[in-house]
């Protein structure tokens, strides 16, 4: 595999990630607000006035127009941007993955695994920053993430890849995991998490499995707890004020995927000195 392959592939797919990022934008913004993102062009999220093709470049518009409508002169969601800039790295991050580390050569695997995986960081990413705004994990990205990752594990299963006894403990780490926020979610109230962070533990119990999704909880926590500490701390929050704790599940989920058996490894071995 070439440099230059990977440095085409990686700038194209990067390019590609921002505009589809620009949509994804429009749709964490408007379905919150309860507007169709599907019918209509793309407007100002302040003023209402049509965007020219000019100003609607993924992430250049934003900072040559000086993060502001050209016509109102309000500050433009930072949303977009960060949207745009997240999805475009996701893109790379596939198309690296796909090239590097995604081994599984039986068809339709070796096309399926990597398009299941960039599905499940695109509905991450939207589960990601509606939480962060609206403190709302909306249901319909937790059934599309639950439907497509049993299917995807039940086909790894069917077809020899993944053995039975790997799924039974994914399986448990799922029940485990999700009875557990079940249970700090009744013992609290609803006031230490929300419900829809119990729903979320679902598909990623399913996606990560043992002990990954152990390891994933244990960095949230971890995660939540200093930005928490910090934003106390910055006075941003107050020592009453709700933070959505799903943007911390999924930073987790994504460390684990990344390091969970290593950690996972390095902890037991800490412990057991």
């Amino acid at each position: 595999m070439s440099l230059l392959y990977l440095l085409l592939g990686s700038v194209f797919l990067f390019i590609l990630g921002t505009i589809i990022g620009s949509f994804l934008s429009v749709v964490i913004l408007r379905s919150m607000r309860g507007e169709s993102w599907v019918r209509g062009s793309s407007r100002c999220d302040e003023c209402g006035k049509k965007i020219k093709w000019y100003d609607n470049v993924p992430l250049l518009s934003y900072l040559i127009l000086g993060r502001r409508c050209r016509y109102c002169r309000k500050p433009i969601h930072p949303v977009h941007f960060l949207v745009e800039l997240l999805t475009g790295a996701l893109f790379v991050w596939w198309f690296l993955g796909f090239m590097l580390f995604f081994q599984l050569t039986q068809q339709p695997f070796a096309v399926l695994q990597p398009l299941f995986w960039l599905v499940v960081a695109v509905i991450l990413l939207i589960i990601f920053f509606i939480d962060l705004l609206y403190l709302i994990i909306p249901d319909w990205a937790v059934v599309v993430l639950t439907i497509a990752t049993a299917t995807y594990r039940l086909t790894l299963v069917t077809a020899g890849i993944m053995q039975p006894e790997d799924f039974a403990r994914t399986l448990l780490a799922t029940v485990v995991a999700t009875g557990f926020f079940a249970l700090l979610w009744a013992i609290t109230k609803g006031k230490g998490l929300g419900f829809g962070d119990v729903k979320l533990m679902i598909p990623l119990g399913l996606l990560l499995g043992w002990p990954n999704t152990l390891v994933a909880v244990f960095l949230a926590f971890i995660i939540g707890a200093m930005v928490g500490l910090g934003l106390v701390i910055f006075q941003r929050k107050g020592m009453k004020q709700v933070v959505p704790f799903g943007p911390f599940l999924i930073v987790g989920a994504f460390l684990s995927l990344l390091w969970g058996s290593e950690l996972f490894t390095w902890y037991i071995s800490l412990i057991a000195r």
